[in-house]
């Protein structure tokens, strides 16, 4: 086993992300994954299993060969805290060390709320799932909506609360938990969590479509997600909407025409100001069977939005989050039809849009993962 301590750590983090993710059960098969020896790999096995992280118990007999004892991680070692937000609500979930998740927390933020005001109400939420959980917290993962810089680990701007611009969020968390903390953009945390609990499990190229409050969208390219040069790739919903404003016209945003809420207006034929239902998904679901001239149109929209992105990424499968899932396969079908109608090109490309299966804890879950694909034991 090398003596480099940073290099074991990274390894033993490794070796425990293979086992959780269900595609290292055996010693055998972790070498492979790690790429080093199969005796190495025995010595950090030991090692974690002395450390309380990893079981190995039971008789596998697989088709040929010898019966080999079967790894597992130990789920009562520890967990991890995954928080998301947006202007109007934290969510948060309590995961073990298996990947288990074990508690959630929704809390209402009130409006107008402010960067401080976040920050104690993450905090809170962290308490409130410590209270169920079993063993210590590792890490906290945060999905933080709007431009972040994760490496930094810096809130840029959320253009829905006024004052949250350049906010030192993992060090606001860090220094009163006093464990290690992750950010990353909320549509890109949601992107690991399809990996882990949703539908991009086996896929190396996928897209979340994140029309939410705005409109955003991450991306995955084998098996990486993007973020761009500028901490920006995927946010589409500050595309000039239409594409070509007639001369003389108002310009406005993608955002403002193919968020949800906007989306539901339109569905629902009332105008810009009039007030949202308390619950969205469930106004959205009375319009699930709108037919006529605002379907079309509202398909078009979002169509002419994912063709195109399509042609850009070349991605394997669009994954639509938030809200319009309610709309389900239906809205997701007529977009495929409808982007092949305006552009050729794409029927070649065997276009898929699906809606997500994780619900409304997707952003949590998400941050969780962050939190698990970060650590190693000290």
């Amino acid at each position: 086993m090398r003596k480099n301590p940073v290099f074991q750590r990274e390894t033993l983090g490794a070796a425990v992300l293979h086992v959780r993710s269900g595609k290292a059960t055996s010693r055998t098969t972790l070498a492979k994954m790690l790429g080093i020896s199969p005796s190495t790999t025995g010595l950090y096995v030991d090692q974690l299993i002395a450390d309380g992280f990893l079981n190995e118990s039971g008789l596998n007999q697989g088709p040929m060969g010898r019966p080999r004892r079967v790894l597992t991680t130990q789920a009562e070692a520890g967990w991890f805290a995954g928080v998301e937000f947006n202007a109007q609500r934290i969510q948060a979930v309590g995961v073990d060390f298996s990947g288990e998740v074990r508690a959630s927390v929704e809390l209402p933020l009130p409006a107008e709320v402010i960067a401080d005001q976040v920050i104690k109400s993450i905090l809170s939420c962290v308490s409130r799932l410590a209270a169920t959980m079993q063993g210590p917290l590792f890490s906290v993962g945060l999905g933080v909506p709007g431009l972040v810089d994760a490496h930094a680990g810096v809130g840029i701007h959320y253009a829905f609360i006024p004052d949250w611009n350049q906010v030192p969020v993992v060090e606001k968390i860090s220094t009163q938990l006093r464990v290690p903390v992750t950010l990353q953009n909320n549509l890109r945390a949601i992107a690991h969590a399809e990996r882990w609990f949703g539908l991009g499990h086996e896929l190396n190229d996928y897209v979340i479509l994140g029309p939410r409050s705005g409109f955003g969208v991450a991306i995955v390219q084998d098996g990486r997600v993007i973020e761009g040069a500028h901490h920006a790739a995927g946010e589409v919903g500050r595309w000039p909407w239409p594409l070509m404003d007639a001369p003389g016209g108002r310009s406005q945003e993608l955002h403002h025409a193919l968020s949800a809420p906007a989306t539901w207006r339109r569905l629902a034929g009332v105008g810009a100001q009039t007030s949202l239902p308390e619950d969205l998904r469930a106004g959205l679901s009375a319009v699930t069977a709108t037919e006529g001239p605002e379907w079309e149109a509202v398909c078009t929209d979002f169509a002419r939005v994912i063709g195109l992105l399509q042609l850009i990424t070349d991605t394997g499968v669009f994954i639509l989050h938030g809200p319009l899932t309610v709309l389900g396969e239906r809205f997701c079908s007529a977009i495929v039809e409808k982007a092949v109608a305006l552009m050729p090109a794409l029927r070649s490309t065997g276009m898929k849009v699906v809606p997500s299966t994780l619900g409304d804890n997707a952003g949590a879950l998400g941050a969780a993962s962050l939190a698990m694909e970060a650590w190693a034991p000290a």
